[in-house]
């Protein structure tokens, strides 16, 4: 690639990472990047509404102690074991340099969340990559060796596959050396959080985001929950790079979608809901599923070509994920959407499938 003399060395070496399309297109099914269908709890709305006024000209509370109290009420913490900031992944950059940055290599799976690689490439932190079972599950006994951490996503992305809790605590008891850290950012939508470990083990950091459950990709707000002492180091990384991670707008918003459980839970019911209708029609139109405990399905038809039917529903106006990775080039990764939507990509699906 081009490079530019007056950048640092580094920069020439790093593979950035490519976040799904955002495109600006009318009329789009935009099934391609995990965002929730419903909106934000308008309790939200009226928070971040009643926050636009003279306050803005102050700098927000750079310990977001407002938020981190309601995250902590809400899964009966203390406040120091929570650390907030400018959504999960700002959190994870910190995570890998304040915690995953070992001379072992950290371990984490050949098929997963694709920034992990990039933030080691970054942060020069040396990985080992895990395979999955050939049935892209996650085996806990694969992680018993030597390492400098373990992260992953439960639900796996982009599987959608849960691991569950008790496999979860195997992995800490095993890794009681190194830090594990499981990132959760689709967890509300059929899982059980880890969050329920760590008080009882030091070495468990609990990531995740207001982006997915909560319809809040567009203010940018992620936390992690340990033990106060992991989260001592990443305050101290946090306020090494910028002590103000969160606006006021962020704050008020996270603060007030905690506090409404009722529409978290309705929503997150309503998506489960959506994703088994979508489950078992897609089902019937010949795709495997495999399971899911996220808000989007991994699936793969074998009489079609993955990029052959990307191409063909965004002619039709719908778009997916797909990932030209190795062993997974033949699936798509579909969101679930509003009912209408998912009517509109099956309808879409059966007359591509009816052209073979």
């Amino acid at each position: 690639m081009p490079t530019n003399k007056y950048w640092s060395d580094i920069v020439s070496e790093l593979d950035p990472y490519v976040p799904g399309e955002q495109p600006k297109l009318s009329n789009l099914v935009k099934l391609n990047t995990n965002e929730n269908p419903y909106g934000p709890s308008p309790k939200v709305l009226d928070a971040i509404s009643a926050s636009l006024g003279d306050e803005l000209r102050l700098y927000p509370d750079p310990n977001a102690d407002l938020l981190k109290q309601a995250i902590a009420r809400f899964y009966s913490l203390n406040t120091n074991q929570v650390f907030v900031g400018n959504g999960s992944d700002e959190v994870l950059a910190h995570i890998f340099q304040a915690l995953l940055k070992h001379k072992q290599p950290i371990l984490f799976p050949d098929i997963t969340y694709s920034f992990y690689p990039v933030y080691c490439g970054l942060y020069q932190v040396p990985f080992e990559l895990v395979p999955l079972a050939e049935d892209l599950t996650l085996c806990t006994a694969d992680y018993k060796k030597a390492n400098g951490g373990i992260i992953f996503p439960n639900p796996n992305a982009p599987t959608g596959q849960l691991l569950p809790l008790a496999d979860i605590e195997s992995l800490l008891q095993d890794n009681q050396g190194s830090v594990v850290v499981v990132d959760e950012a689709y967890i509300d939508f059929g899982g059980e959080s880890a969050i329920a470990l760590v008080d009882r083990y030091p070495n468990l950091l609990v990531t995740q985001t207001l982006s997915k459950s909560r319809s809040l990709a567009g203010l940018r707000v992620g936390f992690a929950v340990g033990q106060s002492s992991l989260i001592e180091a990443l305050e101290r990384v946090k306020n090494s790079f910028n002590s103000y991670p969160l606006d006021q707008l962020a704050i008020a918003g996270g603060v007030a979608a905690f506090e409404d459980e009722a529409y978290f839970k309705q929503v997150c019911q309503a998506v489960i809901d959506s994703r088994g209708q979508l489950v078992s029609e897609l089902s019937a139109l010949g795709f495997q599923v495999l399971p899911s405990a996220a808000n989007f399905l991994f699936v793969s038809h074998p009489q079609c070509d993955a990029a052959e039917l990307l191409a063909g529903l965004r002619e039709q106006g719908i778009i997916v994920r797909h990932f030209k990775q190795h062993r997974i080039d033949q699936y798509l990764r579909i969101t679930i959407g509003l009912p209408e939507q998912n009517r509109r990509l099956l309808d879409v699906l059966a007359g591509l499938l009816g052209c073979l």
